[in-house]
């Protein structure tokens, strides 16, 4: 592990302060809420243009959109947004289509969309908002004054976005510190939006700031800093503090630092800029907090992992800098973020720390470096403050790593704490909960806690209909019920999680399905068992028995688990499942799944594989097979291990027999592994192989998360004789 040597005591925290502009640009377009009369804050969004109210589709409508909204009615902050007419078909024109907002922009007249009046929606999408927080007299929530900081922080969780400029201060002995802006350079803004989870400064016109009150504080401590702009921490740098002379001003000048920060995609969409150049790609794996993880990058067509010789804080920095974070906190070695798999592309990075990309940083192939997987390079980056841990708590569990989950949210124009509804409550939303929190990964998601007792000033449900794709950084950010349904009730019915430190994550070996994908018509006397266990079409169920055949898609699957925890079926033993026609146990009912969807998405053959042996099948060198399925034994895949379904075992499959030729994709999906691989299309004129020597280009995946994984591979099916 390298972290930062020789941090300076009297560096401990930064922290910028909003301070308010001298002016502020006029929306250009006005905007209000109409349809049923309820709470005032609420309802369909609509918009004056060009003299006429028109409404605002919610085709790609989101939380950023309504913070914009909200914030330009003059509200504190957006709750949520609904989508179909909640609020009753509006009238007149749809002016708004696809809006894309950052979150930051003071009218929706600035955010990204079709066009004035370019639209292919109905009013029965028309989009609704719902606000929180007293309605402000004349002005956006934007203009506070510094002397009005902990009211930012603390308004700050509810509109999702960190404090990305003002005036630099510095912790000493418990005291917030003045900086001096004499000599203050870009360098040393960029060292200072590292620190504080920024990947870049922007220029700033101090003139535009008031700084009287600031000012008149009259408490500077730091002189004068001298940044390079690499370094990795402002301790780094050179720094003078104020003269010891007890009647000479630190600062001649009486200005404060300002810096102004640009954030990554995850913390303000739609606001990063994008690189201007071709960059490697790169991203993190198997962390168990946003902005960490193992590093790997996509080299010729294949994600791989880096060799932690001569890893260091700068090479980490720019990892860090390139997926949106700020500059990297440690470096770690030895695989302490679990070993990757595939290759290892790079050792001996050195960087600079101005590079845009590891890419562009001096590296030797790792092919001649002897390097192992036991040696894959992690890192630990800086990330915006956003106060998220302080807006969600578990109470009632039997540890601090479960509970009942109860959220702070504005109800009426107040703060109040209350729980979430159990109905719809699943892994995904129990994920970003454990993530808030600082917890882990989710190992339940729990729709009843009977057995769990709330806080007595948390009995009322406050959120309902919570619906989290899983990468969200806090709860509040993914989507739920404007007004409250909940017809359950809260009590025994609300939301609960257990978390987790530590997860599996099982992978499918994508090559190996491309590799061993063929085509059989199998005939049925062969197929009675798998007819049994639901794994052909319902088309079987008309056909003469025994007589006549099904076309199957066959393949093998390895899944490896590169998680640090072995994955194990959640029933014990006593409650898995016999098949007597086959003579197996299924421990998990529905291990993977495999679908073939058209080129826009639809489903058109689909099946399944239960988990009747799951073992680890191998293991690499020097690590020791653990689980075995003989004689009843404990199922499971160990870390680093790896389970194979050979592809002429039953239900190994998707019977395609009423799929006519074409182009389709074929889709894996499967418990806590969660890769989605991307293949290069490619056509066969023969039935046998379906594909062989496609490109691999696996293109995302969040480690372990509880929701399924997916390997997608587009191909032809060809015409059979």
């Amino acid at each position: 592990m390298v972290m930062p040597a020789g941090a300076s005591p009297i560096l401990l925290v930064l922290l910028l302060c909003r301070v308010a502009p001298s002016k502020q640009e006029p929306a250009s377009v006005q905007l209000r809420l109409a349809g049923p009369r309820g709470p005032a804050g609420e309802g369909r969004l609509e918009v004056l243009y060009q003299g006429r109210w028109g409404t605002v589709c919610d085709d790609g409508f989101d939380f950023h959109v309504a913070t914009v909204a909200c914030r330009q009615l003059g509200y504190t902050a957006a709750i949520t947004w609904t989508h179909s007419a909640t609020y009753g078909q509006g009238e007149g024109p749809i002016w708004l289509d696809n809006v894309r907002c950052g979150g930051s922009e003071s009218s929706l007249a600035e955010c990204v969309h079709n066009g004035w009046g370019t639209s292919d929606c109905h009013h029965g999408e028309d989009a609704g908002v719902v606000c929180s927080g007293q309605l402000l007299p004349g002005g956006s929530p934007q203009a506070i004054s510094s002397d009005h900081l902990g009211e930012v922080s603390r308004r700050r969780g509810a509109l999702l976005m960190p404090v990305m400029e003002g005036a630099v201060e510095v912790k000493h002995n418990g005291r917030w510190r003045q900086v001096c802006d004499a000599g203050w350079t870009r360098s040393n803004s960029r060292v200072v939006c590292g620190m504080l989870g920024f990947p870049r400064e922007k220029h700033l016109n101090t003139s535009f700031y008031r700084l009287k009150t600031l000012s008149q504080k009259n408490s500077f401590w730091v002189h004068r800093v001298r940044c390079r702009g690499t370094e990795p921490h402002l301790s780094r740098c050179p720094t003078a503090v104020s003269p010891p002379a007890p009647h000479q001003h630190a600062c001649p000048r009486g200005m404060h630092a300002i810096v102004s920060c640009l954030p990554g995609p995850a913390f303000q969409k739609g606001t990063a800029t994008p690189w201007r150049r071709r960059v490697l790609p790169v991203r993190l794996r198997a962390g168990t907090h946003a902005g960490e993880g193992r590093v790997e990058v996509l080299r010729h067509g294949q994600w791989g992992t880096v060799c932690d010789k001569q890893w260091d804080l700068a090479a980490a920095s720019v990892v860090c800098r390139q997926l949106g974070y700020g500059t990297a906190k440690q470096a770690l070695l030895g695989a302490q973020m679990g070993q990757g798999l595939g290759p290892i592309h790079m050792s001996e990075v050195r960087c600079t720390g101005h590079e845009r990309s590891l890419g562009e940083c001096r590296f030797q192939d790792a092919e001649q470096s002897g390097c192992r997987h036991e040696a894959d390079a992690a890192v630990r980056c800086h990330i915006p403050n956003m106060d998220f841990k302080s807006q969600v708590r578990l109470a009632g569990g039997r540890s601090p790593d479960e509970g009942v989950v109860e959220v702070l949210v504005p109800v009426q124009g107040q703060l109040q704490w209350g729980a979430v509804c159990g109905a719809q409550w699943g892994l995904n939303e129990a994920m970003v909960v454990c993530r808030q929190l600082g917890l882990g990964f989710a190992s339940h998601a729990l729709q009843e806690t009977w057995y769990w007792a709330g806080s007595p000033d948390a009995s009322q449900v406050v959120m309902s209909g919570v619906r989290c794709a899983g990468t969200e950084l806090a709860l509040q950010q993914c989507q739920h019920h404007g007004p409250i349904h909940c017809p359950s009730g809260g009590g025994r019915f609300s939301a609960g999680v257990t978390c987790t430190a530590h997860a599996p994550d099982l992978v499918m070996n994508a090559q190996l399905v491309q590799e061993t994908a063929y085509l059989e018509d199998r005939p049925l006397e062969l197929l009675y068992c798998a007819h049994e266990e639901r794994c052909l079409s319902r088309s079987a169920d008309h056909m003469q028995w025994p007589y006549g055949h099904r076309r199957l898609l066959r393949f093998s699957s390895q899944i490896h688990n590169l998680g640090r925890a072995d994955f194990r079926p959640r029933m014990g033993r006593h409650a898995w499942t016999w098949h007597q026609c086959h003579r197996h146990f299924h421990s998990i009912e529905v291990f993977t799944h495999y679908d073939l969807l058209t080129l826009n998405g639809s489903k058109v053959a689909e099946g399944h594989k239960a988990s009747f042996c799951l073992e680890d099948t191998n293991c690499p060198e020097g690590l020791q097979r653990r689980f075995a399925c003989a004689n009843f034994g404990e199922q499971g895949v160990s870390v680093g291990c790896w389970d194979t379904y050979r592809h002429d075992i039953d239900c190994q499959w998707i019977d395609i027999t009423d799929v006519p030729p074409g182009s389709y994709t074929f889709q894996v999906w499967g418990w806590r592994g969660t890769e989605l691989l991307e293949l290069s299309k490619g056509t066969t004129s023969t039935p046998h192989p379906v594909h062989r020597g496609a490109a691999l280009h696996p293109t995302e995946r969040a480690t372990a998360l509880p929701s399924q994984g997916t390997a997608a591979l587009p191909f032809t099916l060809p015409r059979w004789s």
